[in-house]
C-alpha cells in the first residue's frame, strides 16, 4: 500500500490563513498589531531567502514586521545591544535570531540574551524548560509543526510509540518533549535514536534536468518508504512550510499574553 502523503504546504495554509484571520480580529478588539523582529548577521543567500519568506509571510498574516540586517563582521557586543532594544521595543511581539550566525559570534550567549517572552523560536533556556515541565512556553516552529501536521490528518500519537531520529536542540529534543506529555495531540512512548544520525532536514543531490543544478530530497529514501509507511510528508512541500505558519502562530500567542497581561514585554 502506498503511504498517505501529507500535504505540508496546503496544511501551512490552512494555519496561516486561521492566523490572519485571528490577528485579525485581535487588532480590531486590542488595537495591537503583533509584531515580529527578525535579526539577519552577514549574507549567506539560504538565511536572506528564509527571512525574506518570513516577512512576507507575516505581511499576508497581517502582522508587523521588520528585519534588522547586520554586516558578518558585527561584534558580539553590538549584536547584543540590538537584542536588548529589541527586547524593550513594544512595536514587537517576537524576536527571531536567524541561524547559523558567523563564527566569531556565541550563538547560545545571544539566544539567551532574547526575552522569553519574546522568543518566539522557543530556543531560550526558560522556554525549553517550561516544555520539558508540561508549562505554558514557546515551542519550537519546526516540532509544533510536526505535531500539527499529525493532529491535523488524524494521527494522533496518544498511546504511540515514537521514534525519534537525532537529539538537536532545535527538532529532536523538543519533539521528544512535546511527545511525551500527558496532554491532548501527546501522550506517546518516545524513543529517541542519534548515535550518527540526523534530524528533520533536506539534502541536496545533483540533478542534470534542473536549472539549479540539483533538487532537494529528504533525509528519508521516499520512494521504498511510502511502499511501507502509512502516511509520510513529501520534501519539499512537507514540514518546511509549517516551520514558518507555527513562527506566525507563537507571535500571535505572545502579542495576545502581552495583551492579557496589561504590560509591555519585559526586557
Amino acid at each position: 500500500m502506498t503511504a498517505f502523503i501529507i500535504d505540508g504546504k496546503a496544511m501551512a495554509l490552512q494555519i496561516r490563513q486561521e492566523v490572519a484571520e485571528a490577528a485579525a480580529n485581535f487588532k480590531a478588539e486590542s488595537g495591537v498589531t503583533p509584531g515580529l523582529a527578525a535579526i539577519l548577521v552577514g549574507d549567506d543567500p539560504a538565511s536572506q531567502i528564509y527571512v525574506r519568506n518570513k516577512g512576507r509571510a507575516c505581511d499576508e498574516a497581517g502582522l508587523f514586521n521588520e528585519i534588522f540586517n547586520l554586516p558578518a563582521d558585527v561584534a558580539e557586543a553590538e549584536l547584543m545591544d540590538l537584542v536588548q532594544r529589541l527586547n524593550g521595543d513594544d512595536r514587537f511581539h517576537g524576536i527571531l535570531v536567524q541561524l547559523p550566525l558567523p563564527g566569531h559570534i556565541d550563538s547560545r550567549k545571544v539566544l539567551d540574551s532574547v526575552s522569553p517572552d519574546k522568543d518566539v523560536d522557543g530556543l531560550h533556556p526558560i522556554n525549553a524548560g517550561r516544555l520539558l515541565a508540561g508549562g505554558d512556553g514557546f515551542v519550537p516552529c519546526t516540532p509544533a509543526g510536526v505535531q500539527q501536521l499529525l493532529l491535523r490528518t488524524g494521527n494522533d500519537p496518544a498511546g504511540k510509540h515514537v521514534v525519534v531520529v537525532g537529539r538537536s536542540d532545535i527538532v529532536g529534543k523538543p519533539i521528544a518533549a512535546i511527545m511525551m506529555q500527558k496532554k491532548p495531540g501527546a501522550n506517546a512512548t518516545v524513543t529517541v535514536c542519534h548515535s550518527a544520525t540526523t534530524d528533520v532536514g533536506t539534502n541536496r543531490i545533483e540533478d542534470s534536468t534542473k536549472k539549479s543544478g540539483y533538487r532537494l530530497v529528504g533525509d528519508v529514501d521516499f520512494d521504498a518508504v511510502a511502499e511501507k509507511a502509512s502516511a509520510i510528508t513529501p520534501v519539499p512541500g512537507g514540514v518546511g512550510p509549517m516551520t514558518i505558519a507555527m513562527l506566525l502562530s507563537n507571535t500571535l500567542q505572545s502579542a495576545k499574553r502581552m495583551a492579557e497581561a496589561g504590560q509591555s514585554p519585559r526586557p
